[in-house]
C-alpha cells in the first residue's frame, strides 16, 4: 500500500505548499483527493510518486520508506504511476502507438508482449483506431486517452489520477466514470484528485480534502460530505446528491438514476 506519513514540502524559495499531509490507500480502493484549485493536490501526488522529495516526514510503499535512487524510483514507478492533468505532460511519441509503448520498452519487456499490453490498453480506452495516428492531430480527450491507455499498458497496482475529468466534455467524463470502476473491479488501487465534487460522489469510497495545503478532514463518502463545515472550510460544494439530501428533504441517493425513480415514484403516490 502507498502511504503518506506527515508529508511537509516547500519550494526552493521558502514557500510552503503542503504541510503535514497523512493519506492511506488501503483505506479505500478508490481514494479521493479533494480541494480547489491551488490547494496542493497536484504537489501531494508529485511527492507521493517521489518527483518531489518530502521537506519533511515520508512516502511509504508496501512498509518500506521510498528511496529516491534512480534505479528505485524506477522499479517502484512500475508499480504505481500517474496520469497526468496535462496528456502533453506525459507524450513522447508522435505516434499513437509508439507513445504507449514507450515505458513497456524501456522496462525491456519482450516485443510480443509489449504488442499484447498496448494492443489492450487501446481496447480499454477505445482508442484502437487511433493507433497510427500522430499524436499532435489529436484533439485533447483523445491525448487524454492516450496517455492513460500508456499507464494502463504498464499494469501497474496503483494508479494517480490527476484531475481526470478536466477538459473532457460530458460523455467523455461519463466514460472516466466507467473505466476507473473497471480498474477497481480489477484490483487497482486508485488515487482520483478533482475539485468536481459530482465526479468524486460517482466513484470514490474514501475522501480526504485538503486546503491550502493542510488536511482539512477525511473520512468515508458520506461521512465527508454531510459535513458542510469542512466542505466550505475548503471553499467546495457539495455534490448535487448530497444537497438535494441536505436541503431538499430527500433519502441520500449515490446514483443519479436512483434519484430519478424516487422522485417518479412520489410524484405518481401525490
Amino acid at each position: 500500500m502507498l502511504k503518506l506519513e506527515n508529508v511537509s514540502f516547500s519550494y526552493r524559495k521558502g514557500t510552503s505548499a503542503i504541510e503535514n499531509i497523512s493519506i492511506d490507500s488501503s483505506k479505500g480502493t478508490c481514494i479521493g483527493l479533494l480541494g480547489e484549485n491551488g490547494a496542493g493536490k497536484s504537489t501531494i501526488f508529485l511527492n507521493m510518486l517521489g518527483i518531489y522529495k518530502p521537506s519533511s516526514g515520508q512516502v511509504i510503499y508496501e512498509g518500506t520508506p521510498l528511496s529516491y535512487k534512480k534505479k528505485d524510483l524506477n522499479q517502484f514507478r512500475q508499480k504505481v504511476s500517474m496520469v497526468f492533468q496535462d496528456p502533453d505532460q506525459q507524450i513522447f511519441y508522435s505516434n499513437v502507438e509508439d507513445d504507449i509503448a514507450f515505458a513497456l520498452k524501456n522496462m525491456e519487456l519482450p516485443e510480443e508482449e509489449i504488442k499484447k499490453r498496448v494492443q489492450a490498453a487501446m481496447e480499454e480506452v477505445n482508442i484502437t483506431h487511433l493507433k497510427d495516428r500522430p499524436v499532435h492531430y489529436l484533439s485533447y480527450g483523445q491525448k487524454k486517452r492516450v496517455a492513460i491507455a500508456g499507464i494502463l499498458a504498464m499494469d501497474c497496482d496503483t494508479i494517480l489520477f490527476d484531475e481526470p475529468t478536466a477538459g473532457l466534455d460530458p460523455s467523455m467524463t461519463e466514460d472516466m466514470k466507467v473505466l476507473l470502476k473497471k480498474l477497481v473491479d480489477q484490483g487497482k488501487r486508485l488515487i482520483v484528485s478533482s475539485h468536481d465534487m459530482d465526479f468524486i460522489y460517482g466513484v470514490c469510497d474514501y475522501i480526504y480534502i485538503i486546503s491550502q495545503g493542510n488536511m482539512v478532514t477525511e473520512g468515508d463518502l458520506e461521512n465527508v460530505f454531510l459535513n458542510e463545515k469542512a466542505i466550505q472550510e475548503a471553499r467546495l460544494i457539495p455534490p448535487s446528491l448530497v444537497r438535494a439530501h441536505l436541503h431538499g428533504g430527500v433519502p441520500l441517493f449515490r446514483k443519479e438514476e436512483d434519484f430519478y425513480r424516487y422522485l417518479q415514484k412520489t410524484c405518481k403516490e401525490m
